[in-house]
């Protein structure tokens, strides 16, 4: 079937919008609270400390740039893997790559403490360090996919170009998030991330939870605008984000068999899938189940509208007790500040850290995530990104 001409349409200002952008500014104004009150009495008001010294606004921040590389997803299948169905919806996925990677930058500034220092890490670059890699990585993705974005939105402009801009923004994603997992993979301290998979790991999890925060965030953007949104393309999308999900699960199998594997790792294991209590809980319930077994059986076993939407619901949940466990069960398990010797007192060694995160954490946190969606719907109000009609008679959605 072939596709009519896609119309692309401002985000028109509904009361239902209206109400959603006072909603997002609360949780912007509640972590802007937050951010002042722990800048003015420090950090020991969060449950961070000298042993967990990246808590709950990392795991926010992570996730979202994380997902800010997944969402890109769309964009990418349609330009550079040529599957046209896909194309009415690239202008909002390159849009919502760059406003959910904002939001975790913002997440990031905002818990140093000192918000000012960000001038010294974007003048002063240490090319030893990942961390600089990771700086120079997210600029030039904010920077590659909005010139990816404005030759989308140029009418007269050569298709080939897009498709060639597409393909760069597509190689700086995989190596936005390479980074990123490597930040966790060459930190060999740590037995519970000194792991060379977790680059190939992080490149998993983009895709599926980028695809799971496309789904919903433009399915509420259509539905407060009363635009259709087809269900066998919907449905389509769902497949996909079950294939992604099971390729998350398989990466995790691969992560913990081969740590098993390796002496030196099984005290970490042991600890993650076994002993570590809500981190185990996190793992096997909340990861594992939540968010991969019943995901992909919702989406293979009763492909639908209602089980799409719930299959994304729970990738979203699964995968942030994924990133939980990974960045603060990592830090919870006891380092082993000495090999070969024991310690009879100080130092930590030998007792897992405890870690309560603070209601100023979730707020900082979720205020990154509500800043990632206000700037979408500002995006998608500005700019001429989301098409008006995306049913199934106007979508060649095939297979």
């Amino acid at each position: 079937m072939a596709m009519e001409q896609t119309i692309y349409r401002e985000l028109k200002a509904t009361p239902g919008v209206w109400q959603m952008a006072a909603l997002l500014l609360a949780f912007l104004a509640a972590a802007a609270g937050a951010w002042f009150y722990m800048e003015h009495h420090g950090h020991a008001v969060t449950g961070m400390d000298n042993q967990i010294v990246w808590g709950l606004p990392h795991v926010f921040a992570i996730f979202l740039i994380v997902a800010a590389s997944g969402a890109l997803n769309v964009a990418s299948i349609a330009s550079v893997f040529g599957q046209t169905a896909y194309k009415p919806m690239a202008r909002f996925s390159s849009l919502l790559a760059i406003t959910l990677l904002v939001g975790g930058l913002a997440i990031v500034v905002l818990d140093l403490g000192r918000a000012d220092r960000l001038i010294v890490a974007m003048t002063t670059y240490n090319f030893s360090s990942i961390f600089a890699w990771n700086v120079l990585l997210y600029n030039g993705f904010i920077a590659v996919v909005a010139v990816y974005l404005v030759m989308q939105m140029m009418r007269r402009l050569d298709y080939k170009w897009v498709r060639l801009a597409g393909l760069v923004a597509f190689l700086w994603r995989l190596a936005l998030t390479t980074g990123t997992g490597s930040i966790f993979g060459w930190l060999v301290a740590r037995p519970g991330y000194d792991a060379a998979i977790m680059a190939p790991l992080f490149i998993v999890m983009s895709f599926s939870f980028g695809l799971a925060m496309f789904i919903l965030v433009t399915l509420a953007l259509f539905k407060l605008n009363n635009r259709p949104f087809g269900d066998q393309l919907l449905v389509r999308m769902g497949r996909l984000l079950g294939i992604f999900a099971a390729a998350v699960l398989y990466f995790t199998v691969v992560q913990h068999l081969t740590n098993l594997y390796a002496a030196e790792h099984g005290g970490v294991e042991r600890f993650i899938l076994l002993e570590g209590g809500i981190y185990t809980l996190l793992f096997w319930g909340v990861q594992v189940i939540v968010g991969g077994l019943i995901p992909i059986a919702l989406v293979f076993l009763n492909p639908s509208r209602s089980s799409t939407i719930l299959a994304a619901i729970l990738v979203v949940i699964g995968g942030f007790a994924q990133v939980y466990v990974i960045v603060i069960g990592g830090q919870a398990y006891p380092l082993e500040i000495f090999p070969g010797y024991e310690v009879l007192e100080g130092w930590h060694e030998g007792v897992v850290n405890p870690y309560t995160p603070s209601i100023w954490e979730l707020m900082l946190g979720l205020g990154g995530v509500a800043l990632a969606l206000f700037a979408a719907g500002v995006g998608a109000k500005v700019l001429r990104v989301l098409p008006t009609n995306l049913s199934d008679s106007n979508v060649a959605a095939k297979g």
